[in-house]
């Protein structure tokens, strides 16, 4: 299980803070299937993914699911719904079981009154806009064959848990442009498909060499660059 200190939002708060916070939280464990909150519900809590995998899809009027998100443990979700006090615009439901923590906004929004909580919350967002702004950076510089590579070496076993279009949803490109990759690196025996969704990785070299010939390596670390451009420096981490 994350602890909050590994949370973005909360990623700069001291360990004071850290520790109000988590008194502040109510733990549950839930189990695959199981609905965090609904479309439509009243935002009074902020909740902190400590354990598992979840999905946020909206319900078209014919009562078809529509995923526009997933998030894997640790996460806070639904906090702009949070700070701007408007429903949910989406349902949370687990897809694993999992963990989660809920803390009420009334309690951020008081404590944003105290000036070291207030000024380490900047922080914390500061940093995430930064994180942020990597990952779109990142965006740019991939291509569809480097995707598919990189989540190929760093985690094939998703391909036995996840359907195909669930996989080209989280690597933003169409199930058809998934489908004719993994095609390609077949023909070009990089992979072999197995059973059940299973796959060898027959030539990680070649896979890896996919993603060097994107340039990927110019940005090994995104973050470190970003923040090198504009002259910031962290200050001490909190565990």
């Amino acid at each position: 299980m994350y602890r909050f200190s590994e949370v973005q939002l909360f990623s700069k708060l001291s360990e004071d803070n850290l520790s109000r916070l988590r008194d502040q939280a109510i733990v549950k464990n839930l189990t695959k299937g199981s609905v965090v909150f609904y479309e439509g519900d009243k935002s009074d809590h902020i909740f902190v993914l400590l354990e598992g995998t979840i999905k946020l899809y909206k319900t078209s009027p014919k009562g078809t699911q529509i995923q526009i998100n997933r998030f894997d443990a640790p996460a806070v979700i639904g906090e702009y719904a949070c700070f701007e006090q408007v429903p949910f615009p989406a349902t949370c439901e687990f897809l694993t079981d999992g963990r989660i923590a809920k803390v009420p906004t009334s309690y951020i929004f008081e404590s944003l009154h105290e000036e070291s909580f207030a000024l380490e919350m900047i922080k914390s967002l500061t940093s995430k806009v930064m994180i942020l702004s990597s990952l779109v950076h990142k965006e740019t510089i991939y291509s569809s064959e480097a995707k598919v590579a990189k989540i190929l070496i760093e985690n094939s076993e998703i391909f036995q848990k996840l359907k195909h279009n669930e996989i080209a949803s989280i690597l933003n490109i169409t199930p058809e442009t998934l489908s004719r990759i993994l095609k390609k690196f077949k023909s070009k025996e990089l992979i072999e498909g197995l059973k059940e969704g299973r796959i060898l990785l027959l030539d990680p070299e070649a896979l890896k060499h996919v993603i060097e010939t994107n340039k990927v390596h110019d940005c090994t670390n995104c973050i470190a660059h970003f923040k090198a451009d504009i002259g910031y420096k962290d200050s001490e981490e909190h565990p």
